[in-house]
């Protein structure tokens, strides 16, 4: 496994979820985590679980003032791992029932959230010459999905973000890359699929397997397999600008 001893990662979304998982993986690499997010109750689960080199910063990604407090709060930190995953899922509807606050609220998360965190901790790492982003994206960015177009729209955004700026910073040293994972099994996906049973008029089971058949594995994956990606994808050095795909074959 890679040895991240002495590297200081940032999670944003740490409380629960991929997050959680991301910060779990970072963690039994060797490197000091430092969760972010607004559920300070979970984060401080997380944290109590980790231990030593663990803790936590409450956050809102998506707030510009929030992110410059939380920089200033870490500007004694060097930040050399920062891996933007927070993001939510939004409303499971046709894009006629949208409404423009539920647009607004997806795209203020998942693509400006990474766009702040970026902007804010990007130039210590390029004045070190040294650094790492992973944004999480999703195959859901890459393929069609009906009914969860802003979600889907955001993560598109993101990988654009992702390859412009690797050829922004690449040259001083860092690397920006994005992770897509597909369907992950856990509450989100539990989610979706009682919204679409409900939306389809059929069961969650049949939904899920429905979702599931599109993978070359018939199966989602899971979030330690994500957070396994994250610790390899530090592990490949020469890789910028790219996009790890990690759907167990959703998109192929």
């Amino acid at each position: 496994m890679t040895d991240l001893s002495g590297r200081i990662a940032l999670v944003t979304g740490g409380g629960s979820g991929l997050g959680a998982a991301i910060a779990d993986a970072l963690h039994g690499a060797g490197a000091e985590v430092v969760l972010v997010g607004r559920d300070t109750t979970r984060l401080d689960a997380v944290v109590a679980r980790l231990g030593e080199r663990a803790r936590r910063v409450a956050c809102d990604v998506s707030d510009p003032a929030a992110v410059e407090g939380l920089r200033d709060e870490l500007a004694p930190t060097e930040v050399s791992i920062l891996v933007n995953n927070a993001g939510i899922a939004g409303p499971v509807a046709a894009l006629t029932e949208v409404t423009a606050a539920d647009w607004d609220e997806v795209f203020a998360v998942n693509v400006r959230g990474t766009f702040l965190m970026c902007r804010a901790f990007l130039p210590g790492m390029v004045a070190r010459g040294a650094g790492d982003v992973i944004n999480v994206a999703s195959v859901s960015g890459k393929r069609p999905l009906a009914h969860r177009t802003p979600y889907t729209a955001s993560k598109m955004a993101v990988l654009g973000l992702t390859t412009s700026l690797a050829f922004e910073v690449g040259p001083a040293g860092v690397t920006v890359n994005s992770l897509s994972p597909g369907p992950v099994a856990g509450d989100r996906m539990a989610r979706n699929f009682r919204l679409e049973a409900e939306r389809s008029g059929t069961s969650a089971e049949s939904a899920e397997a429905a979702f599931v058949s599109r993978s070359a594995l018939g199966r989602m994956v899971t979030a330690s397999e994500v957070g396994a990606a994250v610790v390899a994808m530090l592990n490949m050095p020469g890789m910028c600008g790219a996009d790890v795909d990690l759907s167990a074959g959703m998109v192929a």
